[in-house]
């Protein structure tokens, strides 16, 4: 059969001649644990992909290990990136090292974009800093912590089949207004898809709230935590859901995007003391030449 109706591919014939000119390059750290297998993070690199080509920047993502940055490696990379990304995962391996960099973007002020995991682990450090303890912890690595900051949901509690047992889905997230995430998003109200068994533990939305994180997302009858943020960073923002499930080339996700237009002023702004840096030296060596 015919189609009756020619496709119309202008939106993808512009997205192609978008990707085939020359950008500026910015450096993007993904610090995760299961990089030997990229494939592992496919919706976080498509995700960085897709924002990338509207901010008009070549994101390079520098695959960092998180157990790497444990043993003191991996710092030239990081301290290269002009934003860094901790996605989603489980388990107590790597994560010193998430936590790790999630402190040095928030002292340095590099864009950081938490995802789940990423997300806990930037509320993880936050505590640490508040209340200068190490002790600050998720219940998840450690079921004793003083200060269980992440917590298991409550209807997870006594739960034994993992697996589909899990918060899973599609579930609304209501933004508070004159937030990073809310001008982001350009509404109030947002559906987001979620895997998670851990959350963040109200107990301490005062102090922290106190102290500079905003909860800039929620649930609608706001037991849950959806989405933090700092105030006095450019662009620190931790999702509980998973963004990057609904990052479309010709949609990118408004996280990713803010995220990577955040990283590409950073880059901007590297690249103009850098410059000016070098003036300065050379008009050194000449005032030195007496010229």
């Amino acid at each position: 059969l015919e189609s009756r109706k020619k496709p119309d591919w202008t939106e993808w014939e512009s997205l192609i001649a978008e990707q085939r000119k020359p950008r500026p390059k910015v450096r993007i750290a993904l610090v995760g644990k299961y990089i030997e297998l990229k494939d592992a993070y496919m919706s976080v690199r498509e995700a960085v992909r897709h924002a990338s080509l509207t901010a008009g920047v070549d994101a390079e993502i520098l695959w960092l290990h998180s157990a790497d940055l444990e043993r003191g490696k991996g710092w030239d990379e990081l301290e290269q990136a002009d934003g860094i990304i901790v996605p989603g995962g489980f388990g107590a391996r790597g994560i010193e090292g998430k936590i790790t960099a999630a402190r040095y973007a928030r002292e340095k002020r590099v864009p950081y974009l938490g995802l789940c995991l990423g997300m806990q682990v930037m509320v993880i450090e936050f505590g640490r800093y508040v209340f200068d303890s190490e002790d600050v912890n998720s219940t998840e690595f450690n079921r004793i912590t003083p200060h269980p900051v992440i917590d298991l949901l409550p209807e997870q509690r006594g739960i034994g089949e993992l697996g589909g047992t899990m918060r899973l889905g599609l579930y609304p997230c209501q933004l508070l207004d004159g937030t990073i995430a809310a001008a982001a998003y350009g509404q109030s109200l947002v559906q987001e898809r979620h895997r998670h068994r851990f959350e963040f533990n109200n107990n301490y939305r005062e102090i922290f709230n106190s102290k500079g994180m905003v909860f800039s997302g929620e649930s609608p009858d706001g037991k849950l935590v959806e989405i933090a943020e700092l105030t006095d960073h450019p662009f620190m923002v931790g999702s509980q859901f998973h963004p990057e499930f609904l990052s479309r080339p010709n949609r990118p996700h408004p996280l990713f995007k803010c995220f990577i237009e955040a990283a590409a002023r950073l880059s901007r702004e590297r690249q103009d003391d850098s410059q000016l840096v070098a003036e300065q030296s050379m008009d050194g060596e000449e005032t030195a030449k007496g010229v």
